[in-house]
């Protein structure tokens, strides 16, 4: 289990060019969030139990949110060396299965994790429409050891205050999840 590390509030969103495996089409953060409120940017993986737990609570939230002009985006940037199941192939299929309703990009040099500062899956980031990194924290409680509900709640109540024009107000818990598969 890996947490998390701390990713200056402020921070200008780090520019990148993925490729879509769904698609096929490269998208860039630009093209995404052009006219956004706020964008969501998830990094996220196929096999992870913590990242399974929060798939369809995931999509849920995203359908929600981007109907309020929220952009959203999910990354993966798992070695394919080492995790063959977090490849394109089964990222489109899990898009598919999920209903994703985003891009979910493949980051095969990991350029844009090291970028983001990610360590884990999941990991979620939202940067107002400035780009600015506004939230670095945990998509609610939920835990695949916990019995405790997957809501969303604390991704929520970050994106209601940013497309609020208000600083967070819940205080910021840091992702939990496994750590990203570095290539060896």
């Amino acid at each position: 289990m890996t947490e998390s590390t701390p990713f200056q509030i402020g921070t200008k969103a780090p520019p990148f060019k993925l490729p879509e495996p769904l698609s096929g089409q490269e998208r860039t953060l630009d093209e995404i969030s052009a006219g956004a409120s706020a964008t969501l940017v998830m990094f996220l993986s196929n096999h992870c139990p913590f990242v399974k737990l929060l798939k369809e609570g995931i999509a849920s939230l995203a359908k929600d949110y981007q109907s309020r002009g929220v952009a959203v985006v999910a990354i993966s940037s798992n070695s394919v060396k080492t995790h063959p199941q977090d490849g394109p192939d089964e990222m489109a299929a899990d898009a598919k299965q999920f209903g994703y309703s985003f891009p979910y990009l493949y980051d095969e040099m990991q350029e844009v994790a090291k970028a983001y500062r990610a360590q884990c899956t999941p990991e979620f980031m939202v940067f107002d429409k400035k780009l600015e990194l506004q939230y670095h924290g945990q998509f609610d409680s939920a835990r695949p050891s916990r019995d405790v509900s997957v809501t969303g709640e604390d991704l929520r109540a970050a994106l209601d205050d940013i497309l609020a024009g208000k600083p967070v107000g819940k205080p910021i818990k840091p992702s939990v999840g496994c750590n990203i598969k570095w290539h060896p």
